[in-house]
């Protein structure tokens, strides 16, 4: 199912919405407008990529799952077509092996596979064929025919459960892989092992031992290990009847022990049938999706604002069981009180989507941070990081900060201020030197591939001085004015690696020497800047925009020449596994800056960021021959929240701030439904893209930062534009 699928089978309702007013206003099924299969296609076309694909060479996609999921639930239930590939499903791949039960997007997780099959299999080759004009997507849904075995396969899940169905043609000998080595992690052992006529149970260790127990409508025959000649399944056969009825498995997942998962699958789904669970599911999709409304705008638009919510709401994935039982970072079994959760993306989604995770279910933003500081006071003592950078730091300040307050923020602090201030393990990369001298050191050489890890100095500097504004903000909270004044000091560390001849920021060497091999146009996954060359690493200072305008020599005119030469001068063509779709040198198809396009307002211009972001929402998003792929990789949901927050016209430039850059929205009235009851209403007026003034309650606004105290009393936001 496609988008342009979408708008074909939306005309009825189209035409409804016509008669009846807007049905995001109405509580109608907006659930209708998502397509969880958005983002899973490839992007192949070269004029789209940027860059002419080698050999054997498969761009990185929005790497999501299309699979039956709620909102941060426990399980994923999505269907694999390849393991180790993103989150192991590729729209182009034309066999399906099995049905797993956790995913996210970063080639790990996938549990538990599951394939239901009929006759004998060779457990070297079991996968099926399958096609797209017979499957279906939908959130909390999905659906597909497996044409080896002539089984329509349905999915549907609660929070911590499976529901799987199978229709099966023939009724005869019908069995389920269960494929207990694979997942896209290393898997170390595992067990499995029938309890009942209709039960069975086992567990699987990768990333996290994963605990299942299962209820089947039908009688089991026998669960029998089976060897090919490179690998080995487990067939879990049923009794052979005459009957019609498709097999069902009721699946409850724990990660703490067999015996909470039999207790979940006993809360979450007993008594409950397929189109019960289904139809919860949905609910609990429309109730999240109602927190935006929309009025005008196109089929395509609407389409891609309901999916990108959706997508949004996937990660981080909640841990404990219904009794309040998790595994904490000692592996231990505890109960706390709240909801525990695995680590955010924090370098992927500090930037927009955990603070749309508060602004919509604050609730969850809350054990996020009890859990992340549970896990950092059981480790190390430091506040959890991801991948690169340390940016609970901003999560916790404009969470703080825009009125979510029931997590204990001194707990908190303590480890934020650690990583900001003692190296060590599990800390800040390289903070001795950061702490020496305000900025790191890059390695002097030359000819650096763009795979090749070094200290990635630039970004990590840059990033640090912007985590120091996040810590200040949180100290000056709690009363440390001393560190507050330290930290607030070093966020204008960003300055010590600009480069005024040049217009760049740049490494240095451990001498204070600017590198000489200076390839502003050349990408490097880890050499002076993280995964982004010179011109996508312009500007980062979310805290500071007009500081970095004043460190060119004219300014405004200098920093708006460098910024059209950002989004014109071409890509040069250059291949890299994350580096897709271009807009000059400017890449959204990845994280580091995506917050460039606002940069026109520093220099007076608002009218250019503007364009900038319609063209990214009207062409980065349905890219490619099916208009399934995105620019680049999801990342946890940060490239689609993105979207969201963009199309919504309220930005989290600087997200520890709790404020919004405002811009013009994708819809002419569109709505914020907040925690506290209240309604924002945004309303454009014009069809230009320079906005003449924002008001609110009729009330000019100075400037163009939205206080979230203003936002939180629910006014009317009216932007004109000519």
């Amino acid at each position: 199912m496609t988008l342009r699928n979408i708008t074909t089978r939306s005309v009825i309702l189209l035409t409804t919405l016509l008669l009846t007013g807007p049905t995001t206003l109405r509580g109608g099924k907006l659930t209708r407008w998502v397509n969880p299969l958005l983002g899973t296609a490839t992007l192949w076309d070269e004029n789209e990529l940027g860059f002419k694909r080698s050999k054997g060479f498969r761009p990185w996609g929005g790497e999501v799952f299309p699979g039956a999921a709620l909102p941060n639930a426990m399980v994923q239930l999505t269907p694999v077509t390849k393991y180790r590939s993103g989150a192991g499903y590729q729209y182009e791949d034309q066999s399906i092996t099995g049905f797993a039960h956790t995913a996210k997007g970063h080639w790990n997780l996938l549990h538990v596979p599951l394939m239901p099959v009929t006759g004998d299999v060779d457990p070297d080759h079991f996968a099926s064929p399958y096609s797209h004009d017979e499957e279906e997507a939908h959130p909390g849904y999905y659906s597909v025919e497996l044409k080896r075995y002539g089984i329509r396969a349905e999915l549907t899940t609660t929070l911590r459960c499976a529901y799987h169905r199978y229709h099966f043609r023939n009724t005869r000998k019908q069995s389920v892989v269960a494929d207990m080595r694979r997942s896209n992690n290393h898997v170390s052992d595992w067990t499995l092992e029938q309890t009942g006529q209709k039960t069975f149970k086992g567990s699987q260790n990768g990333e996290g031992r994963i605990y299942f127990y299962a209820e089947s409508n039908k009688k089991l025959a026998h669960i029998k290990e089976k060897k090919g000649e490179r690998h080995t399944i487990h067939l879990i056969t049923f009794e052979e009847t005459e009957d019609r009825e498709p097999l069902e498995l009721k699946i409850g997942f724990s990660f703490v022990s067999t015996e909470n998962a039999a207790l979940n699958l006993k809360q979450e789904m007993e008594g409950k049938d397929f189109a019960t669970v289904r139809q919860e599911a949905d609910d609990t999709w429309e109730h999240l999706l109602e927190n935006i409304g929309t009025e005008g705008g196109t089929d395509k638009q609407r389409g891609l604002m309901y999916s990108c919510l959706y997508r949004s709401f996937l990660w981080p994935c909640l841990r404990s069981d219904v009794n309040g039982e998790y595994r904490d970072a000692r592996n231990q079994i505890v109960n706390n009180g709240f909801r525990y959760y695995t680590n955010p993306s924090f370098w992927d989604d500090y930037r927009n989507k955990l603070i749309l995770l508060g602004l919509l279910q604050p609730e969850v933003a809350t054990d996020v941070i009890k859990s992340i500081t549970d896990r950092g006071e059981k480790s190390n003592g430091y506040m959890p990081t991801f991948f690169h950078g340390d940016h609970a730091s901003t999560f916790v300040a404009g969470s703080w900060l825009r009125g979510i307050r029931g997590f204990d923020l001194q707990r908190a602090y303590r480890l934020l201020l650690k990583n900001a201030t003692v190296p060590g393990r599990g800390g800040r990369p390289y903070l001795d030197e950061y702490l020496a001298r305000g900025w790191i050191a890059e390695k002097d050489t030359t000819n650096v591939p763009t795979w090749d890890e070094y200290k990635a100095a630039v970004t990590k500097t840059v990033e640090y001085a912007y985590d120091d504004y996040a810590t200040a903000l949180v100290a000056k909270e709690v009363g440390d004015t001393k560190n507050y004044k330290l930290l607030k000091e070093r966020s204008m560390n960003y300055r010590n690696l600009f480069d005024p001849e040049t217009g760049f920021w740049r490494g240095k060497n451990d001498k204070g020497e600017w590198l000489s091999d200076f390839k502003p146009f050349y990408p490097y996954y880890a050499f002076q800047y993280r995964e982004a060359n010179a011109w996508q690493s312009l500007f980062y200072a979310p805290h500071d925009p007009e500081g970095c305008v004043s460190l060119y020599k004219n300014k405004k005119k200098d920093a708006e020449r460098k910024l059209d030469s950002l989004f014109s001068i071409p890509w040069k063509g250059y291949e890299a596994y994350n580096f897709t779709g271009f807009m000059g040198n400017y890449c959204h198809g990845n994280q580091p800056g995506h917050s460039l396009p606002w940069m026109y307002y520093f220099v007076g211009k608002q009218e250019k960021s503007q364009v900038i972001l319609d063209s990214l929402m009207n062409h980065y998003y349905d890219m490619g021959k099916e208009h399934l792929s995105y620019a680049g990789m999801d990342d946890a949901g940060e490239m689609s929240a993105w979207f969201a927050m963009t199309a919504l016209g309220l930005y989290t430039f600087s997200p520890a701030d709790p404020e919004y850059l405002v811009s013009v929205p994708l819809f002419p009235k569109m709505s914020l439904r907040l925690p506290n009851g209240k309604t924002a209403r945004i309303i454009h007026s014009g069809t230009g893209r320079k906005i003449k003034d924002i008001r609110i309650d009729g009330k000019k606004m100075k400037g163009w930062f939205l206080r979230h105290d203003i936002l939180e009393k629910g006014p009317t936001i009216s932007i004109a534009t000519p």
